[in-house]
């Protein structure tokens, strides 16, 4: 081999080499903007969002014992939300009637 040819191969060598580096690189660089890409500000904190979901399943318990009671079952919607009435429903299920 003649040392034209010998400095080619080096040269392309040289050049691969730099190119895998330069791409790990642009990995790394990639890599490291994704996990702040996830970083999030949370508006409301988890505390906030467990006191919240529970009062919107209350409220909404609450509104459909008054519809189903109130309008479905041809009973007074306010009797729906009143402890005599569950008292009473339980009595029947327990099979103590009055």
């Amino acid at each position: 081999m003649t040392k034209e040819v010998k400095d080619e191969q080096q040269q392309v060598n040289t050049t691969a080499s730099s190119k895998r580096k330069q791409h790990k690189a642009e990995k790394a660089q990639a890599k490291d903007k994704k996990k702040t890409w996830w970083v999030q500000i949370r508006l409301f904190p988890i505390w906030l969002r467990i006191i919240l979901v529970s009062a919107l399943v209350v409220g909404a318990i609450a509104a459909g014992l008054t519809i189903g009671y109130g309008y479905v079952g041809d009973g007074d919607p306010k009797d729906a939300l009143k402890w005599e009435t569950w008292q009473h429903i339980l009595d029947i299920l327990n099979g103590k009637q009055s």
